[in-house]
């Protein structure tokens, strides 16, 4: 199994898909390291050798924000805007969503489960 950026890729998949298991590698960024490296996209990580494998590692590191840092990146980021207390800021604050969506019904994700109102019976 190879381990890259402190993650564990899966050997049966191809190398275009294993590489999204990492955090802050999606599709378009995995093609991109594939195609810089020469490396098939179809191949399977099982067939890489130690060398393409140390290569992909080397590549990710120089040129991609990954893993622990992009999280720790993300995090300070939410944290500045709360510091400004600027409206994005407070709705980080207030667990309620960001980009304009409604409240009135449905955000369920960030306001988490529905409580029931009290004496609402006719």
């Amino acid at each position: 199994m190879a381990r890259i950026a402190g993650v564990n890729i899966p050997t049966n998949k191809r190398v275009l898909i294993a590489l999204t298991y990492i955090h802050g590698i999606g599709p378009s960024k995995a093609k991109a390291i594939v195609e810089k490296l020469g490396i098939a996209p179809e191949r399977r990580v099982q067939d890489l050798s130690d060398q393409e494998v140390l290569h992909i590692r080397e590549s990710i590191d120089a040129e991609h924000t990954v893993e622990g840092d992009l999280r720790r990146q993300v995090a300070m980021n939410i944290k500045r805007l709360m510091d400004l207390a600027c409206y994005r800021g407070l709705r980080h604050r207030k667990g309620l969503p960001v980009r304009g969506q409604r409240t009135h019904t449905n955000a369920r994700t960030r306001k988490g489960k529905a409580k029931a109102i009290a004496g609402k019976k006719k």
